[in-house]
């Protein structure tokens, strides 16, 4: 397969020179996308790199790393390369890896790449203590708004992906800045591409985070509710109709109606003094009991559901 690989730059000119040069023989081409950053990283790279494969493509106003990576995707559709690899240029991604991204695509087995660093439970401690909470903590949202729930780390920005994949993806609807890499993860599997992750070690230098929690928090929270709905209405309501369609409503009704009537009664009941009989007590009980067993039904039935089957095997089956 030709192998091209997309490096988003935005101030990073004290690595990327270091990482292009460490891109291995097996890539056909290295797309630098400046993202209209400050220290002009796409001249800087013209200037101090003779590497013929090398091509840079230039932002007029800044779109973030998303903006940029989909501008590289679009580049590699264009000249024909077959997997397309994501690379910082930080120099936090080890360009040696290249070839195990691509492996699981090449092999027939997978749509889509990504990093895991926390597969290694002896490098894990080398992760700074908040990004290790957070990446925890994100992990689990991501599982719930993704449908991909084998996968963790979907903060992990190393990534590799069949062209099968990106053709059919509408790059105009992915968002391009710190939710991107999640993002993607919902957009592929609204998609049924298969994703697998790849484990990599942690890598952390003299390179600067422009990632703030405090700032970023909120945004995410509503945009993983948000791909939750989203996700849970495209593979159960418009596109199959399954057990696991009826048994999401009809449990979360059972458990609203028996917190909010348990509720009642109980303030009831403190208000008043007197003891709730014990067929209140199952009338709030049982539907709260019920009503779990079928979210809980619908979560394994969820967790069966992730895609098994790559779409390169039909792209291939139509070329």
């Amino acid at each position: 397969m030709r192998v091209a690989v997309v490096i988003p730059s935005y101030r990073v000119t004290r690595h990327v020179l270091k990482v292009i040069d460490a891109v291995g023989a097996e890539v056909g081409r290295i797309f630098v996308v400046d993202d209209a950053c400050p220290d002009k990283s796409g001249d800087f790279v013209e200037r101090h790199c003779s590497d013929p494969r090398v091509r840079v493509l230039r932002h007029a106003q800044n779109q973030g790393v998303g903006g940029a990576v989909m501008t590289g995707y679009r580049a590699a559709l264009e000249e024909g390369f077959d997997v397309f690899v994501k690379v910082d240029g930080d120099g936090q991604m080890d360009p040696a890896l290249i070839e195990r991204f691509v492996a699981p695509i090449a092999a027939g087995v997978a749509d889509y790449a990504k990093g895991n660093r926390f597969f290694d439970l002896e490098q894990i401690g080398q992760m700074p203590a908040l990004r290790l909470v957070g990446n925890a903590a994100l992990s689990f949202m991501a599982k719930l708004s993704t449908g991909y729930w084998d996968l963790f780390d979907p903060t992990n920005g190393y990534t590799a992906i069949h062209r099968a994949a990106a053709a059919r993806m509408n790059f105009g609807k992915i968002s391009r800045r710190y939710f991107f890499e999640t993002d993607m993860l919902f957009r592929l599997n609204t998609l049924r591409a298969v994703v697998v992750d790849v484990p990599m070690d942690a890598r952390y230098g003299d390179e600067t985070s422009h990632l703030r929690i405090s700032r970023i928090l909120g945004e995410f929270a509503f945009k993983h509710a948000r791909n939750t709905l989203k996700r849970i209405f495209y593979n159960y309501y418009l596109r199959d109709m399954s057990l696991a369609s009826l048994q999401l409503p009809i449990g979360a009704a059972m458990m609203t109606f028996g917190l909010v009537f348990g509720a009642w009664r109980w303030a009831d009941s403190l208000a008043t003094g007197q003891v709730a009989t014990a067929g209140t007590v199952m009338l709030s009980g049982l539907p709260l009991l019920l009503g779990l067993q079928l979210l809980l039904s619908f979560i394994g039935h969820d967790m069966a559901n992730t895609p098994r089957v790559p779409l390169q095997t039909f792209w291939r089956k139509l070329s």
